[in-house]
């Protein structure tokens, strides 16, 4: 027994696979683990990586947030935004962590702080699903070099 999933953001169908044997969501308490037979569930996600488990295969893909319901082995996830890891470009995603971390810090009363943490949290999600993905497939994650 498995899962379907489908992923939907208003814009377009992100993702829809059926023999899912595990996803792993970051929602409001910490990670969920979805697997077969889960008790029925409507909950909301947070910015961060959301993982599928199929097989031998691990997806990653940055969510900005949004809605999962579970029930009869099947799971919909309705995402504000959601990208799977390969599609991101690293240097963007570093710009616009970049880019919000000076809003943040210099955030007038015209930009309101929700906003910007928002913006800050996608950045994030985004950099974490390269990150994971290149560490998974053994390459090195870009940080200061070792002495």
């Amino acid at each position: 027994m498995t899962l379907k999933v489908e992923i939907v953001t208003a814009e377009q169908l992100v993702y829809s696979e059926e023999d899912v044997d595990q996803l792993i969501v970051p929602g409001v308490a910490g990670e969920l683990g979805v697997l077969t037979l889960h008790a029925p569930l409507l909950t909301m996600i947070q910015p961060g990586v959301l993982r599928i488990v199929k097989g031998d295969e691990e997806v990653e893909m940055a969510i900005t947030g949004g809605f999962i319901e579970v029930r009869d082995n099947r799971v919909t996830i309705l995402a504000d935004a959601a990208e799977r890891s390969e599609e991101i470009d690293e240097e963007r995603a570093e710009e616009a962590r970049h880019q919000a971390q000076r809003r943040l810090e210099e955030r007038g009363a015209e930009v309101p702080l929700v906003q910007v943490q928002a913006e800050l949290a996608r950045a994030l999600a985004r950099i974490k699903a390269v990150s994971r993905r290149r560490r998974r497939r053994g390459g090195v994650p870009p940080g200061p070099p070792r002495p």
